[in-house]
């Protein structure tokens, strides 16, 4: 069986690069970027949320 290249998989879209030019994006495509990056950092927090949550319970644990 072959093996596949990487080069062969299709390559993901990238959604939004910090720091790119904004210029020729529309307002709509500004506004879908803006609800794409609020989704983002609403699952970044409930992830801190969430690794917070086990690190207190750790140390709840522990420091018996």
């Amino acid at each position: 069986m072959p093996a596949i290249d990487e080069d062969d998989r299709p390559k993901k879209k990238v959604a939004h690069e910090i720091g790119q030019d904004l210029t020729l994006l529309s307002v709509i495509e500004l506004a879908e970027r803006i609800g794409l990056l609020k989704d983002e950092i609403a699952r970044l927090e409930a992830e801190m949320a969430r690794k917070r949550a086990s690190q207190t319970a750790a140390d709840a644990v522990f420091k018996k």
